[in-house]
């Protein structure tokens, strides 16, 4: 009988083996060596019980041989390895289950890297335009109707905040005015070749089309971006801006042939409105909207005078600075989003965007419509000598000290004063005006 019950015990292990066998070859033991190790130490267990007091040792010396034979086999198939890895400490430390993240795997950031950069290039090369007479080249993103789309949003909103200041198109101002940019438009035409006749500039209608609370507060923003006093600006004075960077620029496009882009002037409905305010500033808002407020106006008396700042105006529009300003902030504010991932602190990286990028972007596009006004103002028959002059007055009137002689979104008067007066650009346009007294107009200036 003793003999028959062992034989049982033996037959009922092997049986308990085998089923826990043939459901590891269903379900494949995914946790490693370790917990394989319990399974079949609580299994053997439940079998020693079951045969306590026997002393028989068989199911013990199965469990040995299997345990060596299968972690082998585990070990050969690569399933612990798969599982969890053991350190330089010797623990053991499972990885995590479910699927990986796109950007655990390499090939998959190569992939999106490629994708990213071929879509920026083609977006980039197929966005750059050249700016007339600089040749310089610069990422426009928005299109010319979208543009001139916002010029009129713009000025339906001056019209809103400045209802009732509006002068009138037979006010001798508004004359005044209307002449000036009648010559400086007339001599755009020339200098760019175009085959278009333009219109005369109008006076644009005091009729307004929308009423926007926040009116005022766009009107802020524009008159911060045109001639006058800015309020709270960084000036640097000792900022490297001189003619060798436009000649640089001209040279490299006379090599490569650019074209210049004057597409976005065909077309384009020139207006003029003049405000009675006590504000001493000009702006030309995309789309021909010239807008001059009577604080100028008694600051600057001549048509020589009044012709710079408004020519001046019209380089901004030829230029396409307001385009080039908006498309060049998304790569601001693409760029302060990465660095505040490093960073951390927001208020440093929008300080150094607007000192190091915003800032000297301005500055830039300010003494190029300097440059392409003066050729403007030659062309027009008014002498481009007196344009160091307004502007140097013009910086006194803004009130330039040496504390705000550190940020700007201008250069200080006398610099640019400085600049212009000692530019290249200056012998181009006193001959072109020399030109123009004579009678002989001179085309393809820009």
């Amino acid at each position: 009988m003793g003999s028959l019950r062992k034989a049982k015990l033996a037959i009922n292990s092997f049986r308990s083996l085998g089923s826990k066998i043939f459901n590891a070859g269903k379900n494949p033991i995914r946790e490693g060596n370790h917990q394989f190790n319990q399974f079949i130490s609580s299994n053997n267990s439940s079998s020693l019980n079951t045969s306590r007091g026997s002393g028989y040792s068989f199911s013990s010396l199965i469990r040995s041989k299997f345990t060596s034979f299968h972690q082998r086999n585990l070990f050969l198939n690569g399933v612990g390895r798969r599982f969890y890895y053991v350190d330089r400490n010797q623990v053991q430390h499972f990885k995590p289950r479910g699927p990986k993240k796109w950007f655990e795997n390499p090939r998959n950031v190569l992939v999106v890297v490629l994708i990213s950069g071929g879509v920026i290039i083609t977006v980039y090369a197929g966005n750059c335009e050249t700016i007339p007479y600089t040749k310089r080249t610069h990422f426009v993103l928005l299109s010319k109707e979208l543009e001139r789309q916002m010029g009129e949003e713009s000025l339906n909103q001056i019209k809103n905040a400045y209802k009732g200041k509006i002068l009138p198109a037979i006010h001798p101002e508004s004359v005044k005015v209307r002449l000036i940019a009648k010559d400086i438009i007339g001599a755009l035409e020339r200098g760019i070749k175009h085959e278009q006749v333009w219109s005369d500039p109008e006076y644009s209608n005091q009729n307004i089309e929308s009423d926007d609370e926040n009116s005022r507060e766009a009107v802020i923003a524009l008159i911060g971006g045109g001639e006058g006093k800015i309020e709270g600006n960084w000036r640097k004075e000792e900022e490297v801006l001189d003619d060798k960077w436009v000649q640089e620029s001209r040279k490299k496009g006379r090599e490569k042939g650019a074209k210049v882009a004057t597409h976005h002037l065909e077309g384009m409905n020139w207006e003029v409105l003049v405000i009675d305010e006590p504000i001493v500033n000009a702006f030309c808002i995309p789309g021909g909207k010239i807008v001059v407020f009577t604080g100028l106006l008694d600051h600057f008396r001549t048509d020589a005078e009044i012709a710079t700042i408004i020519s001046h105006e019209v380089g901004h529009v030829v230029a396409r600075h307001g385009a080039e300003q908006m498309s060049n902030n998304m790569w601001f504010t693409i760029l302060q989003i990465v660095l505040m991932q490093f960073v951390g602190m927001p208020d440093l990286v929008n300080m150094t965007s607007q000192f190091f990028l915003k800032l000297p972007f301005s500055r830039r596009n300010e003494m190029e419509a300097d440059y392409i006004g003066v050729l403007l103002l030659a062309s027009a028959g008014y002498d481009p000598r007196v344009a160091p002059q307004v502007y140097e007055k013009l910086g006194e009137v803004a009130g330039d000290t040496s504390l705000n002689d550190y940020l700007a979104t201008h250069p200080s008067g006398k610099k640019r004063a400085l600049v212009l007066s000692r530019a290249k650009v200056m012998e181009e346009a006193f001959s072109i005006y020399r030109e123009s007294s004579s009678g002989t107009g001179v085309e393809g200036f820009l």
